[in-house]
């Protein structure tokens, strides 16, 4: 397989990782994460039960969790979407043995290791019953495989060329990982309110419960580990370390913004290159869409396809970020003919 099949392979991989990462959302949002009580099948099941002996099979099996069709589906489809996944990132690894870009390699290897992980926390999620540090490490594994796939992509499509010469590059490389840093942390703390169902403790705009502080309780809130529930479906904390999550949130929101507006407004303001000029329009119209999103989720008590929405808008402003930092790291030098010995 050629560079030209490689790279829309790489491409086709990245459209899919996106729909698993919205496919996640749905079902973590639509409370299916544990729709399955067993991993990787379900009921028993390589597919969903449907039939009426099957599902009595199912009930029989798991007698403490009978079988809900609404809640099996989409934990099913998202499992099928996720496997394929597997197969798409395998056969790029596989496909970079061919490559002499060692870059390349460990990008595509690192890549299937972070999936076969990916595999692991999946099914932890479901034996664990949804243990927050686990759900939230399973949709950060998940975000992280999207990004990861977006930059090999990009670096086939560009030839692992940049368009942006050297001047100037560094100061807004610097400027590009600090805002990388706080929006991952931002996302990390959306994934923390999200596992700790912490999204709809607070419906009022702007100050959450009349004090952001006085009712909060940030020690439990944080605390990853040690609470020895059977079952984490729904939450186990309490209102005061619920409200603690959804404030950090709320907080982190106000910083990214300031934070990626700054990013936005260097990037357009500079006259050289047009490709930052671009990325910095797409990050603040991502910005904002994102904002609009956050703000529903509180005034219309978190609907179901605005929460995965924001999901969604959340993963892609991260890409865009990303994907600016893999174009200012990019060497200038083209190193397309080392390339070239890839079989046509």
């Amino acid at each position: 397989m050629n560079q030209s099949m490689t790279k829309k392979l790489a491409i086709a991989a990245t459209a899919l990782a996106l729909v698993v990462v919205l496919l996640g959302a749905f079902t973590r949002l639509s409370h299916a994460g544990l729709g399955c009580p067993d991993w990787p099948g379900c009921y028993g099941f390589s597919i969903i039960p449907t039939e009426n002996q099957d599902i009595q099979i199912a009930n029989n099996a798991y007698p403490d969790q009978p079988y809900q069709f609404e809640k099996a589906w989409p934990e099913m489809v998202h499992r099928y979407f996720a496997g394929t996944l597997g197969l798409f990132v395998l056969a790029l690894a596989l496909l970079s043995l061919k490559s002499e870009n060692k870059p390349t390699r460990a990008h595509s290897f690192g890549l299937l290791i972070l999936v076969i992980f990916q595999a692991a926390l999946g099914m932890w999620t479901v034996t664990m019953k949804l243990h927050p540090g686990i759900v939230m490490s399973h949709l950060m594994g998940g975000i992280s495989t999207l990004v990861l796939l977006a930059s090999l992509s990009w670096r086939y499509a560009t030839e692992f060329r940049s368009a942006i010469s050297t001047s100037g590059k560094e100061s807004f490389t610097r400027l590009t990982v600090f805002s990388l840093i706080v929006l991952a942390l931002q996302i990390v703390l959306g994934g923390w309110t999200s596992a700790n169902y912490a999204a709809t403790v607070c419906f009022e705009l702007p100050i959450c419960q009349g004090d952001w502080f006085a009712n909060s309780n940030f020690i439990t809130g944080f605390t990853v580990w040690g609470h020895g529930a059977d079952n984490y479906e729904f939450g186990i904390l309490d209102s005061a370390s619920r409200i603690a999550i959804h404030v950090s949130h709320r907080i982190g929101a106000i910083i990214t913004t300031l934070v990626l507006v700054f990013l936005s407004f260097k990037l357009i303001r500079q006259k050289e290159h047009l490709i930052l000029k671009k990325f910095g329009h797409l990050i603040s119209i991502l910005l904002v869409i994102q904002i609009c999103l956050g703000i529903f989720n509180i005034t219309f008590q978190l609907p179901l396809f605005n929460a995965v929405a924001h999901n969604g808008v959340g993963a892609i402003l991260l890409l865009t970020v990303v994907l600016l930092l893999t174009n200012l790291l990019q060497s200038r030098k083209t190193i397309a003919d080392s390339l070239s010995v890839e079989e046509n």
